[in-house]
């Protein structure tokens, strides 16, 4: 059966490495915009998630003229007024590693007692169809920020995300349960059941 190509509006090779896993074995060949050769910027200025997910994606298919993902996705602080939020990426700056973003927040949460650390990753995905129908999805995890940066798998945010259900961080979780509890794992795949059933019902036409 010959694979549905979609274009996933992304240059981040963890978040690329991470959907990849996740779709395998279904009908969804994902490529990325330097796989497409395609090299766009789209100023994001939507006040939620899936505002800036819906506006990302729609860029990109308006140019491409292809089915095209995008995902707009960040930590929400309970304790920060949910900072930072859709500003995750540019947290403390645009180009600034996030061994400063993370030190930073556990310094603002210095002597905070576990119960107000509550925080969550959030996802939204949108998925812009040639045709003009743009269909979004959100999920979350959540969890707490812990009190220093732990483990070495995962990326961004993931070293100072407590997960007290699993008695781990973030990035002490292997990829596959990683991919199988995370806001994207979830977000990923209750997108990938919507583009297949489209796909079905295209073919039924």
């Amino acid at each position: 059966m010959e694979k549905k190509q979609i274009l996933f509006a992304t240059t981040n090779e963890g978040k690329l490495g991470e959907i990849r896993a996740i779709l395998e074995g279904t009908d969804i060949e994902v490529i990325s915009l330097k796989d497409a050769g395609i090299d766009i910027e789209v100023i994001e200025d939507g006040t939620t998630f899936r505002e800036n997910a819906v506006i990302k994606a729609e860029a990109i298919m308006k140019a491409t003229g292809k089915l095209t993902l995008a995902d707009d996705s960040g930590l929400e602080v309970d304790f920060l007024n949910k900072e930072p939020g859709i500003y995750s990426a540019r947290y403390c700056g645009v180009n600034t590693p996030y061994k400063i973003k993370n030190r930073n927040i556990l310094e603002r949460l210095t002597d905070v007692p576990d119960e107000k650390r509550t925080a969550r990753f959030v996802c939204a995905i949108a998925a812009a169809y040639p045709d003009g129908e743009t269909v979004t999805v959100q999920a979350t995890m959540e969890g707490r920020i812990g009190y220093e940066e732990t483990g070495l798998n995962g990326f961004g945010y993931d070293p100072i995300f407590y997960l007290p259900e699993y008695g781990c961080y973030s990035a002490q979780l292997p990829p596959e349960k990683k991919n199988e509890i995370s806001h994207r794992g979830k977000a990923l795949r209750m997108m990938a059941g919507k583009i297949l059933e489209n796909t079905i019902k295209e073919k039924r036409k």
